[in-house]
């Protein structure tokens, strides 16, 4: 049998005094990494959305044709993948296809410029952020809950 809080179903913690910190910045600390994600996301493809044609050769090095297609696409993931997040609205949508993205770098990075875990690093730890609001989806501090429906 686990030593568990009723309320929460989650392990108590070592020292109780601490879970008066824990639990009331649990959404907010969960928001802020869907915010941070999204607005980092929506940097990176800031330049990307610019110019939506600029990425056509890297992303037919990669074997993706036609390019002309796969580069608007790539900077629209990004730009407003991330603002999407951000906001928490159609989130699990916008974190899929971004987890994508980083996947397809994980890839470049990790097999086709042999730079293998140490390059891929970043983007295997961005995969998994977005990995995780793919699945969980927006919190109560999110468009979509104020919509009241989700993805």
């Amino acid at each position: 049998m686990t030593d568990v809080t009723a309320s929460t179903s989650r392990p108590r913690a070592i020292l109780p005094a601490l879970e008066k910190i824990y639990l009331p910045l649990d959404t907010s600390a969960e928001t802020l990494l869907r915010v941070l994600a999204g607005v980092l996301l929506a940097v990176h493809g800031f330049g990307k959305i610019t110019d939506p044609f600029g990425a056509v050769g890297m992303v037919e090095g990669l074997g993706f044709y036609p390019g002309v297609f796969w580069s608007p696409l790539l900077a629209a993931t990004e730009f407003f993948g991330g603002i999407l997040i951000a906001m928490g609205l159609l989130t699990r949508p916008a974190a899929f296809a971004g987890m994508i993205v980083l996947l397809v770098t994980v890839y470049f990075h990790g097999i086709v410029q042999g730079e293998g875990l140490f390059g891929a690093e970043k983007s295997i730890l961005w995969a998994a952020i977005l990995f995780f609001f793919a699945i969980r989806g927006a919190n109560s501090q999110s468009v979509d809950a104020k919509l009241g429906k989700q993805f």
